[in-house]
């Protein structure tokens, strides 16, 4: 019984982590690396960090300030307001196409670049995560710029414009080619269902060396209480 029970820990270990490995997926193309070079104006208590190689850029913004991401059109996209608040423009066709990393997402007849505002309050922590089509490369495959896979090569340089306390500005970036790189996690999971499987081994042990039953021929089954 003991040793069915390691054998199926095991096994639903091993499925849950490699479910897990698409999801991983999805954070961005390890392939790449979006860095960012500079903002402006420059504030004291504000702060980006891009998440996932190229996927998402987050941004930390201090009470006390005031900062727009505008869209692909020039339209205000999201805001972080100086209490907190983070909104997003429900008119922004950036609210949509950023849905899908390649901006595959119908985008509905109510946004309009033009319109005005329509703002829906999303967070109240600060902290703005989005994904950017400007900082990442766009098509499927290597870009043309790469002639050496195996070498950190320059794709483009990307500017995202901002206004930050009332003051127009801009994240300024750069998307470099990595390379292939091993992120497999295959030896992760091997050593998680290791460790599953000597777990169960030793309590098996543990309680043989107790004298205590092991399998179900032992008569049959009692209550723990």
């Amino acid at each position: 019984m003991r040793k069915r029970w390691a054998a199926s820990a095991a096994i639903t270990t091993l499925l849950c982590l490699l479910a897990a490995v698409p999801a991983s997926a999805h954070e961005g193309n390890p392939d790449f690396r979006s860095e960012i070079d500079s903002v402006r104006p420059e504030v004291p208590g504000l702060n980006f960090e891009v998440i996932g190689y190229d996927a998402d850029m987050e941004m930390v913004v201090r009470q006390g300030h005031e900062v727009t991401i505008y869209g692909y059109e020039g339209e205000p996209y999201a805001r972080v307001l100086r209490d907190g608040t983070v909104q997003k423009n429900q008119r922004s066709p950036a609210t949509y196409f950023n849905a899908d990393r390649f901006g595959e997402t119908t985008v509905p007849k109510s946004a309009d670049a033009q319109a005005p505002p329509l703002w829906r309050t999303v967070d109240d922590s600060g902290t703005l995560r989005w994904h950017d089509h400007r900082m990442h490369y766009m098509a499927k495959g290597t870009p043309p710029q790469v002639k050496d896979e195996s070498r950190r090569t320059k794709v483009f340089d990307y500017e995202i414009p901002l206004r930050i306390d009332g003051q127009e500005g801009a994240l300024e970036g750069t998307l470099f080619w990595v390379g292939p790189t091993d992120t497999s996690k295959t030896p992760f999971i091997l050593a998680a269902v290791a460790i599953v499987l000597l777990g169960g081994a030793a309590a098996l042990i543990a309680r043989r060396r107790r004298g205590e039953p092991g399998n179900d021929d032992d008569g049959p089954a009692k209550e723990a209480w």
